[in-house]
């Protein structure tokens, strides 16, 4: 058997019954629970600099500890002077137990790391049970040194559950420790 996170445990023993007495499920299965995290970071600010967009890929590596997929331009846009197939981003899909120590991380470590962090927003579910948020600066996040930063990015985060409305994925990710605001 894979070894399990505290955060999976909590999920399992404590969460699962929280939601089933809340929503009145029948099943364990109706149950909604986190299939994925994906990071993304949008580089085309970069994308004439090969050596600017490796070190970018390499700190989402860092961030995720999964090597990233770089993105391409599916068309030509001339008025970015994109051309199709050049490299315009990466992402990393994270699931099972790196994903729960990603979210630990982003949860115990990276939010509160924020300048004046007062929660985030619950504003941004897409009305099918899933939720993205933007993070402004890499920094918050301590695989980063601060030293080695050519620029400051920001990155995109969503949390992709099987929950089936928004009012259930709150409940899930409030339960497992997304600190929303009040």
């Amino acid at each position: 058997m894979k070894e399990q996170n505290q955060t999976q445990k909590r999920y399992r023993e404590e969460i699962v019954p929280e939601l089933i007495k809340e929503f009145g499920y029948t099943n364990v299965n109706e149950v909604p629970k986190l299939v994925k995290i994906v990071l993304n970071m949008g580089l085309g600010d970069v994308k004439d600099n090969s050596k600017s967009f490796n070190i970018a890929v390499d700190e989402l590596a860092l961030i995720s500890g999964q090597k990233p997929v770089t993105t391409k331009a599916k068309k030509a846009i001339s008025n970015f002077k994109v051309r199709q197939g050049m490299k315009i981003g990466a992402k990393v899909t994270l699931r099972g137990t790196r994903m729960y120590e990603f979210f630990d991380r982003l949860t115990a470590i990276a939010l509160p790391r924020v300048r004046d962090f007062r929660g985030i927003s619950d504003k941004s579910f897409d009305g099918r049970g899933n939720y993205s948020m933007g993070i402004k600066e890499q920094l918050i996040f301590p695989e980063i040194s601060y030293d080695k930063v050519e620029k400051i990015r920001g990155l995109d985060i969503s949390f992709i559950t099987t929950a089936k409305t928004d009012a259930e994925a709150k409940a899930l990710l409030k339960a497992l420790g997304l600190p929303f605001a009040r």
